[in-house]
């Protein structure tokens, strides 16, 4: 997704912190840099965010959390009518793959980067961790329609994103994808082991992204 002129400077603005912050980091990100690359008007950042950086850093967060959400329901609904949870898992390793591929470069998780940057800020630790929440959420949903036991679910999708994240670290740090394709290799089995179900594991076998960006 990209900034456009038919999103208001302030939909914009959220949006521009958000991909700045996944990857410079949230201190890293100026005001200024932030109202640059969304085209806004000068002063407009005091209009829309009188909390200053702190408010906008939290509302980043919150969009960075429904847009991973809507991603989640959209890889399932790109694999029809026989989803797995290591299929699923699988589509959301793709996703940082792909960007690897094609930039030669992956930036972070800008949940994450809140997180490592501001975890003194009670307003942003919050934001956090509804945002986590929300990403969750259809992750829990989406296993348990697949036929994981219910009880077991929050605890499986709190995995993936766990392993997701440490993942993604690992191969910003390599520029190298070998952490997120060991991470979809190896996680798949157990979460297919949990409804009963088998994966043909191995990065080869990693479905293509066909969720809309």
């Amino acid at each position: 997704m990209g900034s456009s002129s038919r999103y208001g400077p302030r939909e914009r603005m959220v949006f521009s912190a958000a991909q700045l912050i996944r990857r410079e980091g949230v201190a890293a990100t100026g005001l200024r840099q932030v109202v640059a690359h969304a085209e806004a008007p000068r002063g407009s950042l005091q209009h829309y965010f009188p909390g200053g950086k702190e408010q906008l850093v939290n509302e980043a967060v919150a969009w960075a959390a429904r847009y991973a959400a809507r991603r989640v329901e959209r890889f399932v609904a790109a694999m029809g009518g026989s989803p797995t949870p290591g299929g699923l898992f699988a589509a959301m390793v793709r996703q940082w793959t792909d960007e690897l591929e094609s930039d030669g470069t992956l930036a972070g998780c800008p949940v994450a980067a809140a997180t490592v940057d501001c975890a003194s800020a009670d307003s942003t630790r919050a934001a956090v961790a509804a945002a986590f929440a929300e990403w969750t959420r259809p992750l829990t949903v989406a296993l348990t329609d697949m036929g994981v036991p219910e009880p077991r679910a929050p605890s499986l999708a709190t995995l993936m994103l766990s392993t997701l994240e440490g993942a993604i670290l690992i191969s910003r740090a390599e520029n190298s994808p070998r952490a997120l394709l060991t991470a979809a290799t190896e996680l798949a089995p157990l979460l297919d082991a949990a409804t009963g179900t088998q994966w043909a594991s191995g990065p080869s076998r990693l479905p293509p992204d066909s969720a809309d960006q």
